[in-house]
């Protein structure tokens, strides 16, 4: 009858002619190797993907009487039987994951000849000493959104002094998992273990966004020749986007806009401006008082504020200009939209959760003034601040605004407008712009 073994019998188990291999029926999967040699070690045999595979735990040692037995936690340490039992119960719960024992041992070891060949760059070379410098380098001087590549990488800048960046407080998605190991580590494959991480956890656009950032910190860091090759080479979106068509109903403007008054300051008039300008919503947030002309009824916004660096002249309607200057000032910088008085409002999420919910107690409310079941109403479907941009465009649209208008007040250089009729269409829309957002405003105080 096969038997378990035991340190007697591991101990005066004799070697042959050949090597030879002993099953320990005490673990299934485990077996004690013996060379001709001599020389003793253990292996777990195990079944992966359809395909046998050996994982190689070590050298037996075996005790000198002396107790001091030594510890089995590394795998290329010597191992006592109850060791290699342990390593190899840990090697079958890898398998139950679906995690390949040997394989995982190869990348380990290989990230270790990794980290000991770079240890001098350990400090230059983390990727978030990389990071910092891709954002202030590169980052900064050629994107308009940097920030939102910042953050998505782990940083922000510090609200004491915006020229320094410091750490989000989660690490973001990429210095939370890989900041403390060198650009030199980084595989193609840990760049798919990221992405499929934020994928499962429903976030599938988002893990679009983060290879996005990650793939332009690596080009330029092959560029700069701190790596010979990006790991993002060849790794596709795992998302396929399509682009968004959500256009709010009148019904469910004039509810936004009445939610957007029951949260008040400062999200609620920020959102209203958003839908009376049709501006976005970073251009809206961080809108200076400097940027505001009184005597023309005109907001200018600087090229450095711009998605598509060009100046842009806004005509602020009537119901726009009033709402300004009904705000609070705060502070000696100039901002519109903020609570601090140095930096604008952000936290944009939370508000537009904020600004749900009071939206469904609004359309709870009205329910009950109707004699219907409060219970029974549903929130709105998804949207986004975006779509108020987009919105208002349809609205005006229908309002039988001309298109050409329309993309002049988004500030558009696509359309009507690529080409040589960019080249020579020079015509400001001055006066169609503010005819149109009159127009617009009208309609949603309407609503309203």
């Amino acid at each position: 009858m096969a038997k378990p073994l035991t340190p007697i019998t591991v101990k005066n188990a004799k070697p042959g002619s050949e090597r030879r291999e002993v099953r320990d029926f005490g673990c299934q999967g485990l077996y004690l190797v013996i060379q001709p040699s001599g020389a003793k070690s253990w292996a777990y045999r195990y079944r992966f993907a359809g395909k046998p595979k050996k994982l190689t735990i070590g050298p037996v040692y075996i005790s000198d009487g002396k107790g001091d037995e030594p510890e089995h936690a590394e795998l290329d340490q010597p191992n006592t039987l109850s060791g290699a039992r342990e390593l190899a119960g840990a090697a079958a719960r890898q398998v139950a994951k679906g995690i390949d024992p040997a394989g995982h041992k190869f990348r380990e070891r290989a990230a270790a000849r990794r980290r000991a060949e770079n240890a001098e760059l350990l400090d230059r070379d983390t990727v978030e000493a990389v990071a910092r410098l891709f954002v202030e380098k590169y980052a900064k001087a050629k994107t308009k959104s940097w920030d939102q590549t910042a953050r998505l990488i782990g940083l922000k800048a510090d609200p004491k002094d915006e020229s320094k960046l410091v750490k989000t407080e989660t690490g973001g998605e990429v210095l939370s998992q890989w900041g403390s190991r060198t650009v030199h580590e980084i595989t193609r494959r840990d760049v798919h273990d990221l992405l499929d991480a934020i994928v499962d956890r429903g976030a599938p656009v988002t893990a679009n966004r983060v290879l996005a950032a990650v793939r332009k910190m690596f080009n330029w860091a092959v560029s700069r020749d701190i790596i010979e090759v990006s790991p993002c080479a060849g790794v596709t979106p795992p998302t396929a986007e399509t682009s968004r068509d959500r256009v709010l109903t009148d019904e469910e403007l004039r509810l936004v806009w009445r939610g957007a008054t029951a949260i008040g300051w400062p999200f609620g008039q920020m959102v209203q401006e958003l839908i009376l300008t049709l501006q976005r919503r970073e251009e809206v947030s961080g809108m200076s008082r400097h940027e505001l002309k009184p005597k023309d009824l005109n907001w200018i916004i600087p090229k450095e504020r711009t998605k598509n660096g060009v100046e842009h002249e806004v005509p602020l309607s009537n119901a726009a200009w009033t709402l300004l200057e009904g705000l609070p000032k705060i502070g000696k910088a100039g901002l519109v939209f903020t609570v601090t008085g140095d930096t604008p409002v952000s936290g944009f999420s939370r508000a537009k959760e904020r600004l749900d919910e009071e939206i469904l107690k609004i359309q709870r409310a009205d329910a009950v003034q109707r004699g219907e079941n409060p219970d029974d109403v549903e929130p709105l479907p998804h949207w986004t601040l975006h779509d108020l941009r987009r919105t208002g465009a349809s609205g005006m649209a229908r309002l039988g605004v001309q298109l050409p208008v329309i993309e002049k007040i988004l500030n558009h250089i696509s359309g009507s407008f690529r080409g040589v009729a960019g080249v020579y269409q020079r015509h400001s829309f001055a006066d169609e712009k503010r005819k149109a957002l009159e127009t617009w405003a009208s309609h949603v105080l309407d609503l309203r």
